[in-house]
């Protein structure tokens, strides 16, 4: 995630050149007696913003505030716990609590005091300090303390989901100095992200949680810090979030201008299809698009053609990351790597790019994608002597290979890639009998394909047939969204449809995604059960990065043994946001490198009084 932490001093403090970082142990101990006191946290040569600065460039620091705006959400929820494993948390809940830091979406990894007025830091980063705003306080008017910083670390580490404990696995310890000012010692000073990370936690107010369980499923409105709280709840169907007026925050220059809309309503649909009517019949207010063929075709209703309503496409700089089919490899039957490769050469993105996409995607070929830290052409320079002590337990083609995903015409005939997959699945000890592929053993190449909503099987289906070409016995179960996060969260199911997220930044996340450690723990996001001692190792580097420099041979050489191990049939990405609304917002003109930055926009009301009397005339 976050790397190659920076340290930016308010204009009174000492800054102490990287060189202090490799100085011997006593010269270092003076030096730690001299913190570094900054407000705020980067990875760049400075932050953007000057410590004085009054809100964020892409926000309208003026906006006005009030009015009401309806989002759709799939499926359902019955919690509004979103840090643990039970449960389905509503959508949005984050908007009731407050970080730390928070991030500026324009720039990379930089984040600026929120919840904490400064950081501190030693030279040698063996530990870091968060002095908590007096100001700072939950919705009941209790003040923020140092005491719920540390119970919320302690609650997420010991019952929160197994993310956080390979996120937070380099915290020795934290204590309350004060009621204002908490401190995090860290076991490694190679870990440079880590600051950056802990401001990103939500901080949850102790004595609201005293009496109840964290580790169950909550459906009291929960108590925070945030813009918003809860207001009505219909369990399982809608949830409003309500901005709150006396927000603690609202002056602050990480706050203003942002959280505009007074009244948030979140609406549940069983299905996207009925979301999607939803929001042309103007019942939903504003939506993204992630369905090519939809944007491409569907959008072509009244309400749109009469400037009522109007899509849009936003250029986003951000790091891809990988969507694919996702094997699960602690299924017998995904343990061979060869497996993995055949099942990868039967699909045709091509054809799928022409005949459902409309050509709107680019294939994905990186775990890195869209950045500069994806892996290409052969292994060199650094890269290649981090790899080198790992040769023998490599695929030999990676040293002499470049990765290439399997490529076809378009025109359906995937023929030269299925006699390929079949030689591997031979080789694998599966032969063809009887029209069936089949182990030695005689039993089927059999295996589903668990999806989570219907308009994803567009594309299984598809591959399915191909794979039955091949001998294959695969089917697709479409499940609720609910149930969906029950049996990915066990591990229950053969391959699904997984997006592995990246920044520009790598780190500590990597753990969670790769590290046998997480591959063991429920509720992991280590979808494909991966568990290397290669990867393991390498995962190590990449957290331990000294800077960026460094970082990306590592993160390379990692991607490349990610992309020959074929643990993912790679899908597509977009370098555009999709976004359709009702003409009732009022929004700044600054284009941001996210693409969307939604909380910066605000309700027209001069706009929305006249979509909502056309839209009243409409229904009537």
């Amino acid at each position: 995630m976050l790397r190659r932490t920076v340290i930016t001093a308010l204009p009174a403090a000492t800054l102490f050149t990287s060189s202090a970082l490799l100085a011997p142990r006593a010269a270092r101990a003076v030096a730690a007696e001299s913190p570094v006191r900054t407000y705020a946290l980067t990875m760049l040569d400075k932050p953007g913003l000057p410590p004085d600065f009054t809100a964020f460039p892409y926000v309208n620091p003026d906006a006005p505030k009030g009015g009401e705006t309806t989002l759709a959400a799939i499926g359902s929820f019955d919690s509004f716990n979103p840090f643990i494993v039970r449960g389905t948390a509503a959508g949005e809940i984050s908007r009731v609590w407050d970080t730390l830091l928070v991030a500026d979406v324009d720039e990379v990894s930089t984040a600026y005091g929120h919840l904490a007025a400064s950081i501190e830091l030693p030279p040698d980063r063996t530990w870091v300090a968060f002095e908590l705003r007096p100001e700072a306080r939950f919705h009941d008017g209790h003040p923020v303390t140092a005491a719920d910083v540390v119970w919320t670390f302690e609650s997420l580490l010991k019952q929160g989901r197994p993310f956080y404990r390979a996120y937070y696995a380099d915290v020795d310890s934290v204590i309350a100095e004060s009621d204002r000012r908490v401190v995090f010692h860290f076991k490694t000073t190679n870990n440079r992200e880590l600051p950056l990370i802990l401001g990103e936690m939500a901080v949850l107010p102790k004595h609201w949680w005293e009496g109840r369980d964290f580790s169950r499923p909550l459906t009291d409105p929960p108590l925070g810090s945030g813009p918003y709280r809860i207001g009505a709840v219909d369990f399982g169907r809608s949830v409003v979030y309500q901005r709150v007026p006396e927000y603690w925050a609202a002056n602050l220059p990480t706050a203003r201008g942002r959280f505009n809309i007074d009244r948030i309503h979140l609406e549940y649909f069983r299905d996207a299809t009925v979301a999607f009517e939803a929001f042309k019949a103007g019942k939903i207010d504003f939506r993204q698009e992630n369905i090519a063929k939809q944007w491409a075709t569907a959008y072509d209703f009244p309400a749109l053609q009469r400037g009522l309503a109007k899509k849009e496409m936003l250029r986003q700089h951000l790091p891809t990351g990988m969507q694919g089919f996702a094997m699960n490899t602690r299924r017998p039957l995904f343990k061979d790597r060869r497996v993995r490769h055949a099942l990868a050469l039967a699909f045709d993105f091509e054809w799928c790019n022409i005949n459902l996409f409309y050509n709107a995607y680019t294939r994905t070929t990186s775990y890195f994608s869209n950045s500069d830290l994806a892996c290409s052409g052969l292994p060199a320079g650094e890269e290649l002597a981090l790899l080198e002590p790992f040769r023998a337990e490599l695929p030999p083609e990676l040293f002499i290979e470049p990765f290439r995903v399997p490529v076809t015409d378009g025109s359906g005939n995937n023929r030269d890639n299925l006699r390929a997959a079949l030689g591997l699945l031979r080789e694998a000890g599966y032969m063809v009998k009887d029209r069936k592929l089949v182990g030695a053993d005689g039993a089927p190449f059999r295996f589903e394909i668990l999806l989570s909503e219907p308009a994803f099987e567009r594309v299984a289906l598809p591959y399915v047939q191909w794979l039955g070409r091949l001998g294959i016995d695969a089917h697709v179960r479409t499940v609720d969204p609910a149930q969906y996060q029950r049996l990915t969260d066990a591990f229950d199911y053969d391959m699904t449809v997984a997006v592995i997220p990246e920044t520009d930044n790598p780190g500590n996340e990597q753990l969670g995604y790769w590290s046998c450690a997480s591959a063991a723990q429920e509720g992991s996001d280590n979808v494909m059960g991966v568990c290397s001692p290669v990867i393991d190792a390498l995962v190590k580097l990449v957290v331990n990065a000294p800077d960026y420099d460094h970082l990306v041979p590592r993160v390379r050489a990692l991607d490349r043994v990610l992309l020959w191990n074929w643990y993912m049939v790679p899908h597509w990405y977009l370098q555009w946001v999709r976004i359709a609304y009702w003409n009732r917002f009022g929004r700044p003109g600054k284009a941001v490198r996210t693409g969307l930055a939604f909380d910066s926009w605000w309700v027209d009301q001069t706009l929305a009084a006249a979509t909502d009397a056309a839209r009243r005339a409409g229904m009537e």
